[in-house]
C-alpha cells in the first residue's frame, strides 16, 4: 500500500456493522445451504464485506482503518449478558468438563506449534516463526500475534514476522467461523442428539421459533440495558483493580464474572424486581451485540495482508484445520461426554481453536438456535477460551522459544 489509510470513524464503522449484519441475515435465510450448516449470519455478511473492502483497497491502493471503540463496547455488553444468564448450577456442573476442556486446549496449543514449526522449516524459514503459524495466531488470535511478533522478529531477524502472524490469524478466523457449524451438524445428526434440558431456553439469542412469538416491551428492554450497564461499570472497576496487581485480563472477563454474581443474587436480594436473566429482552440485546461485533470484526479483517503468502498459508492452515477437526472428533467430543452439550462445545472449540472467543460463541449460538439450548456450554467455553487460554498460551510460547 502506497497511500495514507482511509479512516472509517467509530460511528460510521458501527453503522456499517449493522448493515453487514442485516445483509448476512438476509443471505443466510435465503440460502438453505448456509442454514443447514449453521453458518452464523454475521459471518456471512462479514465475509462479503471483507471481500468488498479488499476490492476498495486494491482499487485505491490505500489500506482501510476502522474505528473499533464501539465494537469493543459490544463485546463487553455481550459477555455481560452471558454472565447474567448463567446459573450457579451451570457453573457447578461445568467444573469437571471445564477441567477436561482446559487440558485439551493445552494439548492443542502444543500440537499447533509443532505443526507451525514443521511448516516453517519446510518453507526454509526460521524455526521460531512456527509459533506465529501456530498457537500465537490461531488460539491466540490477532492480539497475541501482535504482542509476540516483535520479539520473534528480534530473535529470528525476519522482518515480515508481523505480517506473517496477522495473515495466519486472519485466515484462521475465517476458517473458524465456517467449520464449527458443519462439525456440530455432523455430530448432532449422526448421533441423533437432543438437548439435555430443553426447557431451559437459549443461553444466548432467540431461537428461530421464539423470534416469531417473543414479547419485548420498551420498559423491559431499558431495564435489561440498565442492569447490563451497572454490571459493566462494576466489572471495569474490578478490571482496573486486577490490573494494579500486574495480572492482565481482557476487560470482558471480570464483567462476565460480576454478571454471574448479579444474575444469581438479584432474584434473592430483590425478589420483587422484574426478571432480567433469560428473558427475551436479554436474548435480543445479547444477539444484537454479538452479531454486530462479529460483523464489524470480519468486515475489518485486513485481507490485503495475505498478499505474497499464498502457498505457505494454504499448506499451513490446511494442516492446522485438519488437525483441529480431528482433535475435536476424536478427543473433544467423546471426552466431553458424547452428548448434545459435547456437540455444542465442539462447535465452540472449532471457533476459538482457530479463531477467537466471539467466533466460538457465534458458532454455538447458530447450533443452539437450530437444535435447542445448552446453557452449561455457554459458561464453560468462555472461561477456558477467555480466562485461562492466554496465560497458558504465553507459557507454552515461552517454552518453545527457549527450546
Amino acid at each position: 500500500m502506497t497511500g495514507e489509510p482511509i479512516l472509517i470513524p467509530d460511528f460510521e464503522t458501527a453503522t456499517l456493522g449493522l448493515l453487514v449484519f442485516l445483509i448476512g441475515a438476509q443471505i443466510t435465510r435465503r440460502v438453505r445451504l448456509l442454514r443447514d450448516f449453521n453458518i452464523p449470519e454475521p459471518v456471512t455478511g462479514g465475509l462479503v464485506a471483507a471481500v468488498i473492502a479488499l476490492g476498495v483497497v486494491t482499487l485505491f491502493d490505500r489500506p482501510l482503518a476502522f474505528g473499533l471503540q464501539i465494537r469493543d463496547y459490544l463485546l463487553v455488553l455481550f459477555f455481560s449478558g452471558i454472565g447474567l444468564n448463567a446459573r450457579m448450577r451451570d457453573v457447578a456442573a461445568g467444573g469437571r468438563p471445564l477441567a477436561i476442556l482446559l487440558a485439551l486446549t493445552v494439548a492443542l496449543i502444543v500440537v499447533q506449534n509443532l505443526i507451525g514449526a514443521v511448516a516453517a522449516v519446510g518453507f526454509s524459514l526460521p524455526l521460531q516463526l512456527g509459533i506465529l503459524l501456530g498457537s500465537a495466531s490461531l488460539i491466540g488470535g490477532h492480539g497475541t500475534t501482535i504482542a509476540w511478533a516483535p520479539e520473534i522478529a528480534r530473535i529470528t531477524g525476519f522482518t515480515g514476522a508481523m505480517e506473517l502472524g496477522v495473515a495466519s490469524a486472519t485466515i484462521g478466523l475465517v476458517v473458524a467461523a465456517l467449520i464449527g457449524g458443519p462439525v456440530a451438524k455432523f455430530l448432532v445428526e449422526r448421533n441423533r442428539l437432543t438437548p439435555e434440558r430443553p426447557d431451559d431456553g437459549n443461553a444466548l439469542g432467540l431461537s428461530f421459533a421464539q423470534e416469531a412469538v417473543a414479547t419485548i416491551t420498551p420498559i423491559g428492554l431499558m431495564r435489561t440495558l440498565f442492569v447490563l450497564h451497572v454490571v459493566i461499570l462494576i466489572g471495569l472497576a474490578l478490571h482496573d483493580l486486577i490490573g494494579l496487581s500486574g495480572l492482565t485480563l481482557p476487560a470482558f472477563v471480570p464483567c462476565m464474572l460480576v454478571a454471574i454474581g448479579v444474575g444469581n443474587l438479584l432474584p434473592v436480594l430483590l425478589p420483587r424486581y422484574p426478571a432480567v436473566s433469560r428473558t427475551p429482552a436479554l436474548s435480543l440485546v445479547s444477539e444484537v451485540a454479538l452479531g454486530t461485533f462479529l460483523a464489524i470484526s470480519l468486515m475489518a479483517m485486513q485481507l490485503w495482508t495475505l498478499q505474497g503468502l499464498g502457498l505457505l498459508m494454504l499448506v499451513t492452515l490446511a494442516a492446522q484445520t485438519v488437525a483441529a477437526v480431528a482433535f475435536i472428533l476424536l478427543l473433544v467430543f467423546p471426552l466431553m461426554g458424547g452428548g448434545y452439550r459435547a456437540a455444542v462445545l465442539s462447535a465452540g472449540f472449532a471457533g476459538f481453536s482457530l479463531g477467537a472467543t466471539p467466533t466460538a460463541i457465534a458458532n454455538m449460538n447458530a447450533v443452539t438456535k437450530r437444535y435447542g439450548p445448552s446453557p452449561v456450554a455457554f459458561v464453560i467455553l468462555p472461561l477456558v477460551s477467555a480466562f485461562f487460554v492466554d496465560l497458558i498460551n504465553a507459557a507454552v510460547i515461552q517454552l518453545f522459544l527457549a527450546l
